[in-house]
């Protein structure tokens, strides 16, 4: 199988190979259910040593950067309550935490997650979070432009791996809330 996107050596069903995903990830593909069928949820090996986006893209093709999507674990507080959330926009963009995220989860304050929360609560490898087998109690704030991506290249679950999916997945997934201008 080649891959829709990029210079990847090797790609995959993600049903295929779900020794090589976390268990989240692995059971949310197992279970997949939507209209994208599961077998499109392509895994590509990559190396993790070169995951800094622009070594990335210059290694495994300069398109990537329009296709690549980062997702990011958020905290929002108020009274003493905090909740968690995971953020999913295009690599060349970073996530309105302030205020975006801040209005939707009707926070006070909102703030990216420490990594010890981000990998604990989701577990998965930091650097290689994925909203593809977030805990389904979470928002899942998607910026639209994700959506309007055809192929969108994320994490697998771990920092070795990513997946590459149709954009209109994310819309699909569990918690999943489409927000324009998450992006900025």
């Amino acid at each position: 199988m080649r891959a829709p996107i990029g210079n990847f050596a090797h790609s995959t069903a993600a049903p295929d190979v779900l020794g090589l995903l976390t268990p989240p990830v692995a059971d949310a593909v197992r279970g997949w259910q939507g209209d994208v069928p599961a077998d499109q949820l392509i895994f590509v090996d990559t190396d993790p040593e070169i995951a800094d986006t622009a070594v990335f893209v210059e290694h495994y093709g300069p398109e990537l950067l329009d296709h690549s999507a980062n997702c990011v674990v958020v905290a929002g507080k108020r009274g003493g309550e905090t909740t968690l959330a995971a953020c999913l926009v295009l690599s060349r963009t970073r996530v309105d935490v302030n205020g975006a995220v801040r209005r939707e989860l009707g926070a006070r304050k909102a703030s990216f997650a420490p990594m010890d929360t981000a990998v604990g609560e989701t577990g998965m490898e930091y650097g290689g979070i994925t909203p593809i087998g977030l805990p389904a109690s979470w928002p899942l704030l998607v910026d639209s432009a994700v959506l309007d991506t055809e192929w969108v290249l994320i994490g697998s679950g771990r920092r070795r791996g990513k997946l590459i999916v149709p954009g209109k997945v994310f819309a699909q997934l569990p918690g999943a809330v489409v927000l324009e201008g998450l992006g900025v």
